[in-house]
């Protein structure tokens, strides 16, 4: 039962940082998610592959939550989410691909050096400037693409990445938010199915799961999330979430040094 709890938990705390930060939660699901499954005794060279899909897999429910907030206050440029779809599909199958042939070694490392950018951003407040209009649908795809390789591999809704590039193309931060937190939606749906794809094979994998989900976690943080990232998004309207930010930024960079140190060790 405890386990459950802590699903529930982080479920809950990811959902709404999801919602409030267009983030998709997955730098806060994968790293929890890797140190739970290691409690439990999974498989270690599989436990760090099952935190990436089964962080996938919640974000799908996540980003499907927030970005109904995000549209009814209008903060959703579905032009670009419409653009940019096709893109992050084929991408993000390549991004899954690509976890299936390196090492969870590897996958630690990056994933942490990933949050420590992340982080980075948030505390310096590293913003581009707005300099150009969105590209033609041709450009959009290509960076679709990049954006679902690297949201895959490291399992995250693509926030990071998307917030500042909308913002770079002349979209207001709300706006962007919220755009981005559509987008995370394809991100996820084509994620999950490429993690469920490279660990059907698998039979040594904890029962029950479906590739590299782990049902009971997926299930038990879906439902926290998908009642948090509403409230997320509702803050993030409502409030100056900036010292909320730098908080969670912090709370980043004692993840990913722990991720790193047990990577080194």
């Amino acid at each position: 039962m405890e386990w459950y709890l802590a699903y529930l938990l982080l479920g809950a705390i990811a959902g709404f940082l999801g919602g409030m930060f267009g983030i998709g939660g997955g730098t806060i699901l994968v790293p929890v998610f890797f140190w739970l499954f290691e409690a439990q005794a999974f498989p270690q060279e599989q436990a760090m592959h099952l935190a990436l899909g089964t962080g996938m897999a919640t974000i799908l429910f996540t980003s499907l939550a927030s970005l109904r907030k995000h549209h009814q206050h209008g903060a959703v440029d579905w032009a670009v989410v419409r653009n940019i779809t096709p893109g992050i599909l084929l991408g993000t199958g390549l991004g899954a691909l690509s976890a299936a042939q390196v090492s969870p070694h590897f996958l630690i490392i990056f994933f942490a050096l990933f949050v420590y950018l992340a982080a980075a951003q948030i505390l310096l407040d590293i913003k581009p400037h707005a300099e150009r209009d969105l590209p033609k649908p041709l450009g959009m795809n290509a960076f679709g693409i990049f954006t679902g390789w690297l949201s895959s591999l490291v399992s995250i809704g693509g926030g990071t990445v998307v917030v500042p590039f909308l913002i770079w193309c002349n979209l207001p931060l709300r706006r962007a938010i919220g755009t981005a937190s559509a987008i995370g939606f394809p991100i996820a749906v084509g994620g999950t199915i490429g993690y469920i794809l490279i660990g059907l094979h698998l039979t040594q994998l904890p029962s029950p799961h479906l590739g590299f989900i782990y049902l009971p976690a997926l299930l038990t943080a879906a439902i926290a999330s998908v009642i948090t990232a509403p409230l997320g998004a509702k803050t993030g309207h409502q409030m100056n979430v900036g010292l909320l930010r730098k908080f969670f930024a912090v709370v980043l960079l004692a993840l990913a040094t722990k991720l790193l140190l047990k990577a080194i060790t």
